[in-house]
This record gives C-alpha cells, sequence and structure tokens, in this order.
C-alpha cells in the first residue's frame, strides 16, 4: 500500500471515531464529532466520494479546532473612565486655622495587549488624568506662600509592555513608561517623568501566581525606586489575593482580597501607597502628595465586555511636600468615593 493508501486509511478509521483535541500548552479541551455521510452514489463511486467527504470533515475539524485555540479569551482592547472625590482635608494640621483642600479627580485610559505568540505578548496604553484642587486658603502658610495658587492638575501618560513566558511557571514583564504631570501655574516642557517597570512571576501547578517586581522612575526632579510583590492567589473557589493596581508613577501595585459572591457581583478590600507629583512653576519646583489608601470595593459585571466597580475608601498618613524650599505639611485623614467603568472590545 502506498503513501496516499494509509493516510486514506487513517482518515477512514477518524472518521468513524469521537476524536478529541487537547492543548496541554493552554490547559484547554476541545471535543469534536466527525460522524459518517452517506452519499448517494454507484458503489464504486461510493467508498471513494464517502471517504473524500470524510476526509474533508477531518481536515475542516481540525482547522476549526486550531482555531477556537488560537481565539483570545478575553477583548484585546479596554477603555477605562474613573471619577474619585474626598471629602475636605486639613493641610498643615498641626496649626490653629490650617488651609483646607477638597479634590476630585477624572481618570481616563485605553490600553490593548495582543498576543505574538504562544510565548511573546505585547501591550500598549495611554491615559489622561484631571485632579481638580479646591483650596480654602485660611493663613499664608510656609507652604502656600512659597507656591502660586494651583487648581487644575493634567496627566498624560503613555506606556508599552512586554511580557515573555518562559514555560509553564515563569512569566518575565518589562514595561517602560513616560508622563507627563503639570498644574496650570507650569507648562508641560520641564515636567517630563519616565521610568520603566519590571517583573517576574512564579505559576504553581495549582495556578497561583507569585512574584516580584521593581518600578524604576525618573519622576521629574527626583529618581525613586518602588518594590513591589506581584501575586494572584486563589486561596478557595471565591476568595482570591491579587494585586488591584498596576504599579508606576502613581504607586506599587498595592494588595486586594476579593469575594466572588456570584456571576455577575465581587467584593474586596484593600489598601495601598498612592503618589501624585507634578510641576507648579517652569524652574522644577514640584508638588508631591502621598498617601496611604485602604478601600471597600463592590464589582458589577454588567455584560461580559462592561464591568463597573464602586470604591469607598479612607486616605490617611498623608503629606504634601514642596520640592524647593524644602516644606511638607501634614495632611488630615479623609474619606472618598469612586467609580470605575470599564469597556473592553
Amino acid at each position: 500500500m502506498n503513501l496516499i493508501g494509509h493516510i486514506a486509511v487513517l482518515l477512514e478509521q477518524l472518521s468513524q471515531s469521537n476524536i478529541q483535541f487537547i492543548s496541554l500548552f493552554e490547559g484547554k479541551q476541545i471535543s469534536m464529532t466527525l460522524y459518517n455521510t452517506k452519499v448517494i452514489s454507484s458503489p464504486a463511486q461510493n467508498k471513494s466520494l464517502n471517504l473524500s467527504v470524510r476526509s474533508l470533515l477531518c481536515v475542516s475539524g481540525l482547522l476549526l479546532s486550531q482555531h477556537a485555540l488560537a481565539a483570545p479569551e478575553r477583548s484585546p482592547f479596554s477603555l477605562t473612565v474613573a471619577r474619585t472625590s474626598t471629602g475636605t482635608a486639613n493641610v498643615g494640621a498641626e496649626s490653629a486655622n490650617p488651609n483646607q483642600l477638597q479634590r476630585d479627580t477624572w481618570k481616563t485610559s485605553f490600553s490593548a495587549n495582543m498576543p505574538l505568540n504562544r510565548q511573546w505578548s505585547i501591550g500598549a496604553n495611554l491615559g489622561y488624568d484631571n485632579l481638580d484642587y479646591d483650596w480654602d486658603i485660611n493663613q499664608n502658610s510656609l507652604l502656600r506662600s512659597n507656591t502660586q495658587p494651583w487648581s487644575t492638575i493634567h496627566q498624560y501618560s503613555a506606556g508599552l509592555s512586554l511580557s515573555y513566558r518562559l514555560d509553564n511557571h515563569w512569566m518575565f514583564l518589562i514595561a517602560p513608561k513616560l508622563q507627563y504631570a503639570y498644574a496650570d501655574t507650569a507648562s508641560s516642557s520641564n515636567a517630563q517623568s519616565y521610568g520603566v517597570v519590571a517583573s517576574g512571576m512564579y505559576r504553581f501547578d495549582s495556578g497561583n501566581m507569585l512574584g516580584f517586581g521593581v518600578a524604576y522612575l525618573n519622576d521629574i526632579s527626583e529618581v525613586r525606586t518602588l518594590p513591589y510583590l506581584a501575586v494572584r492567589w486563589q486561596i478557595s473557589d471565591k476568595w482570591v489575593l491579587a494585586n488591584p493596581f498596576q504599579a508606576g508613577f502613581s504607586g506599587p501595585a498595592g494588595l486586594e482580597l476579593s469575594y466572588q459572591y456570584n456571576r455577575d457581583w465581587d467584593f474586596g478590600v484593600g489598601s495601598s501607597m498612592r503618589t501624585e507629583r507634578f510641576l507648579i512653576a517652569d524652574d522644577d519646583k514640584t508638588i508631591e502628595v502621598e498617601e496611604w489608601v485602604g478601600f471597600a470595593r463592590a464589582g458589577w459585571q454588567a455584560t461580559t465586555n462592561v464591568s463597573l466597580n464602586a470604591y469607598a475608601g479612607y486616605y490617611f498618613g498623608g503629606e504634601m511636600q514642596l520640592s524647593y524650599p524644602d516644606v511638607t505639611e501634614d495632611m488630615e485623614n479623609q474619606a472618598a468615593f469612586g467609580l470605575v467603568f470599564k469597556l473592553n472590545f
């Protein structure tokens, strides 16, 4: 029997049985059943034609299974819009009549993430944040006397990410970032910040992931390094410990413990350090706001591609620092509320 005859016999045997195609790398299983097909023809032609149809079905099934395995599990593009408002906080709380500050923030970002092959994937993101500082000036403090009053901060950001899966356990990420952050009292020309975030994560056989990351940031007039714990740990069917944020100019990735109530709703509590650094004058004079936040979150998966998260938070341990002259004032603890809308497409 020649090679064509062997292939014909193999296809004949395959077409009479159920076939399972399993992707070990992805951990997915796709089942496909090939059915015998009756063709009305002469006895001599029937065997040849029937075999051809079965062969076509088998090849088509293989192609469909490959397409299913290659199809992305989630949409590659996402649009996120977030609104955050804080309560009124005293700035310079040690004084008898401190200045007061209330903040509102709009954050908008667009991101894309696409696999290049089974090992490499690439991502990109663009963002714009608008921060509104509503001051109630009660005294000319040392910080206020050395700065022009500002009310609005603009933040433009862009970034790339490249991830590499070494094997079934190790995954590495490198993500260069660029940001321009400046108040309405300064121009964008000297407001550039840049840096890179790198991390390595180990995936256990259970699917849990644990690793370490570091962000190296040249943030306008200051260089800083932020180490952080990278984690996604499925404690049980309902409970997950993971990073709620991306590490970068706004701080480390933080930690959140979440509970999957049902298919549509999940709840979480978490904490992280948050940082905002922006230019307030063109001579490299900056303001840095550094504080901790604890939060509770309720998440609603409205549709497959649309989600809404509501946050109730509490900022504490906050400081506002002027770069020069070197002046630091404490910020009073304050409550905060936020909404985050996300669309995948």
